[in-house]
């Protein structure tokens, strides 16, 4: 399907009181409170809201699935890009008893309490959290892998400043291991990434890494439209070959 003479029209698109209604009924059956890891994750949450956090984590049910998928593919290192509270990070940790996490976070604020989070959720042994723009820590990482000072990473998920998208996720690339997962969250951004006359750097970002990662043939790739209680958006999938 061709775009070339689409109209963008951004109606309607973020909030849909269903969707929220689909999580809210669904994802306690999925994970009851029940399980080992739910007051970590609602203190996470909580804290990170009590500190004035930005309310942009992934969802619960996103966060899970890609706990899920490591555990599928047996992922021992991870990498985020992107720590924020620490949310997703406790959830892939907590979720994979022998799963290690290295997560990148550039503001001082937020580095203080994703280590607090972690710190309560039990799991600073596994989740490492450094300092510092993701431009400037991943090309340090990828020369302690090359130098195998560090292991070689099963998944990555980059949600961080959109326009250095593409960047983050070639230094992953060269980071990890044939057969890794890699996602790049926030791609869709309630389809504003098919409006091609919005310049903004997120949206450009957005596009480039979708086009590079088609385009490399160290790639496969696709990007999956999600709906849900943080609206309309998307990511990039791509496997490592």
């Amino acid at each position: 399907m061709s775009t070339a003479n689409f109209k963008f029209e951004h109606a309607g698109l973020d909030h849909n009181e269903i969707w929220t209604a689909v999580d809210a009924y669904a994802f306690p059956h999925s994970h009851p409170t029940s399980r080992p890891n739910h007051k970590a994750l609602e203190h996470a949450l909580q804290a990170s809201k009590a500190a004035g956090l930005p309310d942009i984590s992934a969802s619960p049910a996103q966060a899970k699935f890609m706990a899920l998928q490591c555990r599928l593919l047996k992922v021992t290192h991870a990498l985020e890009v992107g720590t924020l509270g620490g949310y997703t990070a406790i959830w892939l940790a907590s979720e994979n008893p022998q799963l290690h996490v290295v997560t990148v976070e550039n503001d001082p604020a937020h580095v203080e309490i994703a280590r607090k989070n972690i710190e309560f959720a039990g799991l600073t042994d596994r989740i490492e959290v450094i300092e510092g723009a993701g431009v400037d820590v991943l090309p340090r990482l990828k020369e302690e892998v090359l130098a195998g000072k560090r292991e070689r990473f099963g998944f990555t998920f980059i949600d961080a400043d959109k326009q250095n998208n593409w960047n983050y996720l070639n230094w992953a690339a060269d980071m990890s291991k044939p057969g890794s997962l890699l996602c790049v969250d926030n791609v869709v951004r309630g389809g504003r990434i098919i409006d091609f006359e919005n310049t903004d750097p997120r949206f450009v970002g957005s596009r480039t890494a979708i086009e590079n990662a088609g385009k490399d043939d160290r790639f496969d790739s696709v990007v999956i439209q999600t709906v849900g209680e943080k609206s309309y958006d998307g990511a990039l999938w791509v496997v490592l070959k």
